[in-house]
């Protein structure tokens, strides 16, 4: 069956491309991917269908999207570029590129974490219940770089798996956000659901929410920017971008939830330029801790930050 998704373009989105637009919108979907469909006549802008990719569209228009149901094929094996930072017989723990879709969805059906994993752990079993994300038992965001686990037998992808639904996986984030905070540390607990004005995005309601917690501590601070630490209690869609966005803290480089427009803000064009060329979120997850599935022993992996992102933090740091 079709799926259809509605969305409500917001301000951050008006003036853009229809195409770019939706590959923004609707999750993990490629630009390419819109393209064909609004050229198959499967998108409509405020109840009129649209043929034309090159649209532009503009705040408060509701677009329909009719997603034809995906291929049922498994995912194959592909050489791709992957950061392998431990592997033994039950899991294996990457760091996961900014851009890097984690498994196979609308518009992704390759190119993706899990196709890469086939390719490069011969002796992955495919474990879970969903033939498209094989191992597959948390994830991050496109966008989102840094520490993953992917089980590689049915043992550990149970183990692993209850561990993320108990929220005993240690996961510690950095960001770059707007502005400074007001305290040194602090806790945000706002319930996120789906967004009643755009249900393809999350947002804090009350209305089919699910309890959500996030931990922050501000790193370093920069006047137009700081650098905050986040630790994660429980593990919503989108959780760190939405409560930043809640806080009056948006992830800088977020085309969603943050802030992609830095032309008033106090700095030089050098550093606006930086800052402009980040590729999505500046949200790295630099650790993750969990008990290994067989031994039983606690471990934890970290990775740094990605290249954009580090060049972003000290382009901030030369504002002191």
């Amino acid at each position: 069956m079709n799926e259809i998704v509605e969305t409500i373009i917001g301000e951050e989105l008006a003036g853009f491309r229809l195409d770019a637009a939706l590959a923004e919108a609707v999750e993990d979907a490629s630009r390419s991917f819109m393209k064909r469909l609004i050229k198959e006549g499967r998108v409509a802008i405020n109840g009129q269908t649209c043929v034309k990719p090159s649209r532009v569209v503009a705040a408060e228009d509701r677009i329909r999207v009719e997603i034809p149901e995906p291929p049922p094929a498994l995912p194959e094996p592909e050489d791709l570029p992957i950061n392998i930072l431990h592997e033994d017989a039950e899991i294996v723990v990457v760091n996961k590129a900014s851009g890097m879709v984690v498994h196979p969805a609308p518009g992704h059906y390759t190119g993706t974490l899990v196709n890469a994993i086939l390719h490069h752990c011969p002796d992955f079993q495919r474990p879970g219940v969903e033939l498209a994300r094989p191992g597959v038992v948390h994830r991050l965001d496109r966008d989102t770089s840094g520490v993953m686990v992917v089980a590689k037998t049915q043992r550990a992808f149970n183990h692993l798996a209850r561990q993320a639904a108990e929220h005993t996986f240690d996961r510690r984030y950095l960001a770059l956000v707007r502005g400074e905070f007001g305290e040194q540390r602090g806790r945000i607990c706002a319930s996120i659901g789906r967004s009643l004005a755009d249900p393809s995005r999350m947002a804090v309601t009350g209305v089919a929410a699910r309890d959500a917690v996030t931990n922050f501590e501000v790193l370093e601070r920069f006047g137009p920017a700081s650098l905050v630490a986040l630790r994660l209690e429980t593990g919503r869609t989108h959780q760190i971008r939405v409560h930043m966005r809640f806080a009056g803290r948006p992830v800088l480089g977020d085309p969603v939830y943050g802030v992609t427009d830095f032309d008033h803000w106090p700095i030089s064009p050098e550093t606006r330029a930086i800052l402009e060329a980040l590729p999505g979120q500046a949200l790295h997850a630099e650790l993750l801790g969990l008990t290994h599935p067989a031994s039983g022993e606690r471990i934890s992996f970290t990775a740094p930050p990605p290249a954009e992102f580090m060049h972003a933090l000290d382009a901030l740091r030369a504002l002191k």
